[in-house]
């Protein structure tokens, strides 16, 4: 097994639902342009970071809707759990879904 570090950057680029505080959330997105900022600063052997919000998640909770924002540093700092596979991202429990889908055969 190897040690290398889960990111929730990651997960969040190939989910399609995420379940936020036990509400799920399907409408959420990420800033394409200040991840491009990020992986050029990489690339560039440069360090980044942001308080620039990257991460927008709404959510239905009955009639009221619900909007999170986290910054790029919140999400880059965000604790893994495995006991449960989430992650906790300033006080809030956050889990990223994938869909199934089945062929037509």
């Amino acid at each position: 097994m190897t040690n290398t570090p889960i990111y929730l950057l990651d997960q969040l680029e190939t989910s399609d639902m995420l379940v936020i505080d036990g509400l799920h959330a399907f409408d959420f997105q990420l800033d394409d342009a200040l991840l491009d900022q990020a992986d050029a600063a990489a690339e560039a052997g440069e360090p980044f970071a942001s308080e620039t919000v990257v991460l927008t998640i709404d959510a239905q909770d009955g009639r009221e809707r619900k909007r999170w924002q986290f910054s790029y540093n919140a999400v880059m700092e965000a604790g893994y759990e495995a006991g449960d596979d989430s992650w906790l991202i300033d006080g809030h429990r956050l889990v990223c879904l994938a869909a199934v889908s089945a062929e037509a055969d």
